[in-house]
């Protein structure tokens, strides 16, 4: 006699989706917690009140670099930043429940892949440059060691003095301390897998 195992009348789970977060709340958010005023966050950081409070009401995107440059002057990483208003990251991440933050200036997605807790010595990303895209003006200092490589697409490096044209599977090492953007030149989009080391393994 053959048993014909039962169909389960569950249906299946829907996978989570991106969450995706708007800088501006990011920063209004860490910058309430920390009791700064605009005009004193605008200090810390080098950028106008009135491009803060642009940014705040979603009327200005920043670039990579200037997102970085206000995540610093509220005393987090790049990292935390993104996470500064979701829950802590699980141990796994599915690739359709990554945190995203859009940078129009920069014409990039950002995905956060961690720190997965507080305590996290690394913290990796994802970031996908669109064609004409770039990271910042001109070359900027990250005070952390970063390990970079090319997941797809080509991307321009400019680490210090020279410029560096990287393919898929083509990692960069960049020292602290070092100045560095990256630029799309390309016909299509780049993306780049960066894992940043804030403490001494």
């Amino acid at each position: 006699m053959n048993i014909v195992p039962k169909k389960s009348s569950r249906a299946p789970k829907p996978s989570p989706a991106k969450a995706e977060v708007h800088v501006g709340d990011i920063v209004r958010h860490l910058r309430k917690t920390r009791h700064l005023s605009v005009r004193m966050l605008a200090d810390k950081c080098g950028f106008s009140p009135s491009f803060i409070s642009q940014v705040e009401l979603r009327q200005a995107s920043p670039s990579i670099a200037s997102t970085e440059r206000i995540a610093s002057a509220l005393g987090v990483t790049l990292g935390e930043f993104f996470r500064a208003v979701d829950p802590p990251l699980p141990a796994i991440i599915r690739s359709n429940a990554r945190s995203v933050v859009q940078s129009e200036w920069s014409r990039a997605k950002i995905e956060a892949l961690g720190p997965f807790n507080k305590d996290g010595q690394l913290e990796p990303m994802v970031i996908t440059i669109q064609p004409g895209g770039r990271s910042g003006h001109k070359p900027y200092v990250r005070q952390a060691e970063q390990l970079a490589v090319v997941l797809k697409g080509t991307v321009e490096l400019t680490l210090e003095e020279e410029v560096h044209d990287l393919k898929r599977g083509d990692a960069a090492g960049i020292p602290a301390g070092n100045r560095h953007c990256w630029r799309n030149t390309s016909r299509r989009p780049a993306q780049i897998l960066i894992v940043t080391a804030h403490r001494a393994l």
